[in-house]
């Protein structure tokens, strides 16, 4: 046998085996840098509602308690000229939300939304919080509060309106989880009564049932925070004629140096307005307070003055009663910051020096 042409054939074999193999590790690697490796990270939050597809309904395990959770406090908040409150379309639908601060009351069924939606984002910007007490509504101004009611057991609870919905036939309202299992319609769409909740009840407080008595105790904690102002400068700051003319008094009920302690005929002339609420049915929140009367003509005339010179403001005007005063204040403001700025703007308008009254309940 010769075997001088064994050895090259076999290296031959062996070296197309061995280009086989790396052409074959190639080609593999090649198809694997193709498809890229498999993403590790968590998929980003989409800033938009879910789409109507995906399932909805509540957590495995929701927070205990939810049946305790408080309703919403209504406060005056101002309604955005636009944003939510714009026209919209929804699946093939128009609609013109309202942007006027006016009653509205409806019956209609009632759904809520849960899981699907919630950490998303609302029509208001607002985060969604499923176990907070919120509802959408297709065109109730935002933002609102609203009291819903479900006739089939008398419930009722108060929710804050930051969303739009709910868009299928006969549904007038969508609820939060919390605010739909304290009104007991967890099971599915049920039958209510919805009312609108404006600034002037929410001011005064008539928003509360007949005989309801104000959260808390009766007499609201009440903190009053001088202006960073000296007490000359408030006392030398201008006064409109009218509240000077009905005996204007200091935050204490103490009158103004100098001022007439008498009334004018047109105050006592005047068609009176709403009976004054007493201060302790007052809404919660921040006031500004203008001035304090012993006359309650005095402090409808400086009411109507003051939302005469300054329509920004009229809205939020509310004459409470309070021992023997009658004070004149604008608000509730849900937070110190935004009454400090309403005070430094009607300080700029009218030479006004209002005290930021804190009422909690």
């Amino acid at each position: 046998m010769d075997c001088s042409r064994t050895v090259p054939e076999t290296d031959q074999i062996q070296k197309r085996r061995v280009r086989g193999a790396v052409v074959g590790a190639l080609v593999l690697l090649l198809t694997a840098c193709a498809s890229g490796p498999p993403s590790t990270s968590t998929p980003p939050l989409r800033p938009g509602p879910a789409p109507w597809s995906e399932k909805d309904g509540p957590h495995a395990r929701p927070p205990p308690d939810l049946a305790r959770v408080p309703d919403a406090q209504p406060l005056v908040e101002p309604i955005r000229s636009g944003g939510p409150n714009k026209p919209y379309e929804v699946l093939g639908r128009d609609y013109v939300p309202l942007r006027e601060d006016r009653p509205l009351a409806e019956q209609g069924l009632a759904s809520w939304y849960g899981r699907k939606f919630h950490g998303r984002r609302t029509a208001s910007g607002e985060i969604y919080n499923m176990y907070a007490m919120t509802a959408a509504h297709k065109t109730m101004p935002i933002p609102s509060y609203a009291r819903v009611r479900n006739p089939k057991n008398g419930r009722e609870v108060i929710v804050r309106v930051n969303d739009r919905g709910p868009f299928h036939a006969g549904r007038i309202i969508d609820l939060s989880y919390t605010a739909a299992l304290k009104l007991g319609v967890l099971n599915g769409v049920a039958p209510v009564e919805v009312e609108r909740l404006t600034h002037e009840q929410i001011r005064t407080g008539a928003w509360r049932r007949p005989g309801e008595a104000p959260d808390g105790p009766d007499t609201p904690a009440v903190a009053e925070v001088p202006p960073p102002r000296s007490d000359a400068a408030v006392a030398s700051a201008p006064v409109p004629p009218a509240a000077a003319e009905s005996e204007p008094a200091e935050p204490d009920g103490q009158p103004r140096p100098g001022t007439p302690a008498v009334e004018t005929t047109a105050m006592a002339t005047a068609t009176p307005g709403p009976e004054p609420v007493p201060a302790a049915k007052a809404g919660a929140g921040f006031w500004l307070q203008l001035g304090a009367f012993r006359q309650r003509g005095g402090a409808e005339q400086f009411q109507r003055q003051v939302g005469e010179q300054a329509d920004w403001l009229a809205p939020f005007l509310a004459v409470f009663s309070d021992s023997a005063l009658f004070r004149l204040q604008a608000g509730p403001y849900p937070s110190r910051s935004e009454a400090q700025g309403a005070a430094e703007r009607l300080r700029e308008a009218l030479q006004l020096v209002p005290v930021i009254v804190e009422r909690r309940r």
